[in-house]
């Protein structure tokens, strides 16, 4: 017998938008609205619960990791790593070859955990995310990664 899923990991547009928020306290948060809006698309799909998940669109051979989100009471637990292999494995199946990501300049974790997953640094956007707290405005570093790798 299944159990069904616990409204924790219930991987819901709200509760996306929920971690987005508590994971993003520097940009502005996605919201539920957005998280559904994207989630209908033919093109995009979710890996990942509740507590971490990532949102991914293919076109073509090409992915884009258009955001991932680990609710900060998950953090440094391994799961955005397990979710970042769940969704190379899910873009394979699904014809990609390479995968683009824009990542915050200032945020070194992602930075970190991104180069520890193969994805090379290979461009910047500058002023490219707005701060919640009205401050400058931050730069984006372009990443991307073949695969399988």
């Amino acid at each position: 017998m299944t159990t069904p899923a616990s409204p924790k990991t219930q991987l819901t547009p709200e509760a996306m938008a929920e971690t987005h928020a508590a994971a993003f306290a520097l940009t502005r948060p996605w919201s539920a609205h957005e998280f559904s809006d994207l989630i209908e698309s033919p093109t995009c799909f979710v890996v990942g619960d509740a507590q971490c998940f990532a949102l991914s669109r293919v076109i073509a051979d090409e992915a884009e990791l258009l955001t991932i989100a680990t609710h900060p009471d998950h953090q440094r637990q391994g799961h955005a790593k397990a979710v970042m292999d769940s969704l190379h494995s899910q873009l394979q199946t699904r014809g990609a070859v390479q995968i683009f990501l824009e990542v915050a300049a200032p945020n070194l974790g992602a930075l970190a955990l991104y180069e520890s997953l193969g994805y090379l640094h290979v461009g910047r956007r500058k002023a490219y995310y707005t701060p919640t707290s009205g401050g400058e405005a931050l730069d984006a570093i372009v990443m991307q990664r073949k695969l399988p790798i």
